[in-house]
């Protein structure tokens, strides 16, 4: 799957947001190493630390379908710049050893990162 299709499912997860609060809809799509795809987006809560980012989301769903091992994450909001994760996703991020970050804007705008730029210095299992 190329990074633009992987874009692609992100941007049509941005649709299904729930951004009752903010109105900032965020989408995410992660790659598995064996080319499976799972979807998600921001759900807000009316309880703010209740609410869900759209990268845990699919981070999520697809560990609970039994997916460990990832080969890319994209990321699209209507933002200025590339989306960038959250510290709490790049945390998330970090703990499924997501090699490839790929931020992108609805304007197609877009930016590629590894996790090592992202979040440097990670708290890893490596520091228990």
């Amino acid at each position: 799957m190329t990074d633009q299709e992987l874009i692609e499912v992100a941007k049509a997860y941005r649709e299904r947001a729930y951004a009752a609060y903010s109105n900032f809809k965020v989408g995410a799509a992660v790659l598995t190493k064996d080319g499976k795809v799972f979807g998600g987006c921001n759900i807000e809560n009316a309880s703010y630390p209740v609410s869900n980012c759209a990268e845990r989301t699919a981070i999520f769903k697809a560990v609970s379908e039994g997916h460990r091992d990832f080969a890319a994450i994209a990321i699209i909001a209507d933002t200025p710049g590339p989306c960038s994760p959250c510290g709490m996703c790049r945390q998330a991020i970090s703990e499924f050893k997501i090699p490839k970050i790929i931020m992108a804007n609805l304007k197609g705008d877009v930016q590629v990162a590894t996790l090592a730029e992202i979040l440097p210095f990670a708290f890893t299992d490596n520091d228990l």
